[in-house]
């Protein structure tokens, strides 16, 4: 039953509290706790192998927490999943179809298994689909492979979707109409919980944006506020050869308090704080003084692969884990 303490309408869509996760003596999910609200879009990022794969089977009800609570629309994901299956849906990245199969089939079938699907004629027209109806699931290309496994999603009306890389191998008309789509199903009072490798696809689509690395949650809030809403300028500076040896430090040490320098990669630096002409002199003395070249000197606001870059220090993978 739902926690009685708490009325489903104001309980959040995905609770998720001191979540621990082991496999062979590594930890996945180190005390992970996260809320998302209902009628929202979520996106959870992280590197690869961050957790946020594992997290997002248990709220989906694949895995059993080995430590910790997960309620999904105030049910546990294990022992309510009969209850809950007809409330969500899951699109995977990659499968969740017969190799066979042909893609309208695919989709009949799956709407036949839920009591008021949407027309499944809708989301075929809507997604684009109409053109590989009748293609086998394994000649559809990346990108109508994602169309279909959303259609699945879709089609049974559920109140919460979790989506793994929703535009993945899409061309950008159909990147578009499917962002297109998850606003609206947020209008519609849909909650959406979305991973992506895109940070401009959680920048222009997320309300919340949850950063997880390590197994840990490090940084919640909206776009916005992880920007610091644009308050905050930066500097990307791209040499042609890699930096000497304590060269963060010793552009820190050059400019002085009120800044922070993180390296991006070998030839690249960001550096965020207050930045003016006086700053971007500092910068391009300190490379003379250094005998480094810059390709590139931009100033600009922090974006959300800024911030992810400065918190993880690494890059997101395409198949994250």
């Amino acid at each position: 039953m739902p926690d009685p303490a708490v009325h489903p309408a104001d309980a959040p869509a995905v609770a998720v509290e001191g979540l621990v996760m082991r496999y062979a003596g590594k930890t996945a999910v180190d005390g992970l706790s996260l809320e998302v609200a209902r009628g929202s879009i979520t996106a959870v990022l992280g590197p690869n192998g961050a957790g946020k794969t594992t997290t997002l089977e248990t709220c989906e009800g694949y895995r059993r927490p080995q430590e910790g609570r997960v309620r999904v629309l105030g049910l546990d994901p294990v022992r309510q999943r009969r209850e809950l299956l007809p409330r969500i849906g899951v699109m995977l990245q990659g499968g969740g179809a017969w190799s066979g199969v042909r893609a309208e089939e695919m989709l009949r079938h799956v709407a036949a298994l839920h009591a008021h699907p949407v027309d499944h004629d809708l989301l075929v027209e809507r997604l684009g689909l109409a053109e590989c109806g009748r293609t086998p699931y394994r000649r559809l290309s990346g990108g109508q492979q994602q169309r279909l496994g959303l259609a699945m999603a879709l089609v049974g009306r559920p109140e919460i979707v979790f989506v793994d890389e929703p535009t993945a191998g899409m061309d950008p008309q159909a990147r578009r109409t499917t962002w297109e789509l998850l606003h609206e199903l947020r209008a519609d009072g849909v909650t959406v919980v979305l991973t992506t490798h895109y940070m401009d696809e959680a920048e222009q689509l997320a309300d919340t944006v949850h950063i997880i690395d390590r197994g840990r949650l490090i940084a919640s809030g909206s776009p916005l506020e992880l920007t610091r809403g644009g308050s905050v300028s930066t500097i990307r500076l791209v040499v042609t050869r890699p930096f000497p040896p304590g060269a963060p430090e010793s552009l820190t040490a050059a400019l002085g308090p009120g800044t922070q320098v993180t390296q991006l990669d070998a030839s690249s630096l960001l550096v965020t704080g207050p930045a003016d002409a006086s700053t971007l002199a500092r910068v391009s003395r300190w490379c003379e003084e250094q005998g480094v070249l810059p390709e590139s000197l931009v100033l600009g606001t922090r974006s959300l692969e800024d911030v992810f870059l400065q918190l993880t220090g690494r890059e997101i993978q395409e198949h994250p884990a």
